[in-house]
């Protein structure tokens, strides 16, 4: 699988879900590749940590945010590894439009702020004009993330409008505001790597990981 987590709104929490099912991923024995689409390195970043503090397995990341050498390198290495897992930069990029083509599943953290729930809109566009050119159409679905702890009515809402929009499938397996998320991300780790594990955020990740690699 080709996987891109993307969004034209930063902040919605994107480097840290595909830091997560990347490492998930990897500690479930599959061989992963974690491509940096970001100028901003994150993921990267993140990954060179996990390798300083040596911990295994080992997750191969790489940074391609130019779109002919994203579109060119995924297309060479996508039957090296069994899934790809590819963190869009948070705007509307070429590297973003060339993932939107190259992969099967796209993955759009959003949080539950109206200002990143009306963002759907702009990139149910982006889905729509990369359908035109593919030869069949980009697996879209919508992930609740940084969501408030309890229930609230933001959450609700914001879930509600998610699931209006045609073009995204909402997957109502959210990811809620934890610490621990942030905490284990910045060391490219997965929360469930923690020596100190925050059961419901390893509960979170895992019911979203098998929703996308079990069942899609």
């Amino acid at each position: 699988m080709i996987l891109t987590v993307g969004n034209t709104k930063g902040g919605v929490g994107k480097t840290t879900v595909s830091l997560q099912l990347s490492t998930l991923a990897a500690v479930s024995g599959l061989d992963v590749l974690l491509i940096d689409a970001d100028t901003q390195g994150t993921s990267q970043s993140a990954i060179q940590a996990r390798h300083e503090l040596g911990i295994s397995p080992a997750i191969t990341c790489v940074k391609y945010d130019d779109a002919q050498v994203l579109k060119a390198q995924v297309l060479q290495l996508a039957k090296k590894y069994d899934h790809i897992i590819i963190d869009a930069g948070g705007r509307d990029t070429g590297a973003l439009r060339a993932a939107l083509m190259l992969s099967s599943v796209l993955i759009t953290p959003f949080a539950p702020r109206s200002f990143d729930v009306w963002a759907m809109e702009d990139m149910a566009k982006l889905v729509r004009e990369a359908n035109q050119w593919r030869e069949s159409d980009l697996k879209a679905f919508a992930v609740l993330n940084l969501a408030d702890a309890t229930e609230t009515s933001d959450n609700l809402e914001s879930a509600e409008f998610a699931q209006s929009i045609d073009s995204f499938e909402y997957l109502d397996t959210p990811l809620r505001r934890r610490k621990a998320f942030s905490n284990s991300s910045c060391e490219g780790l997965s929360v469930c790597e923690m020596k100190a594990k925050d059961a419901k955020a390893c509960s979170e990740i895992q019911a979203l990981y098998k929703k996308i690699f079990g069942e899609l």
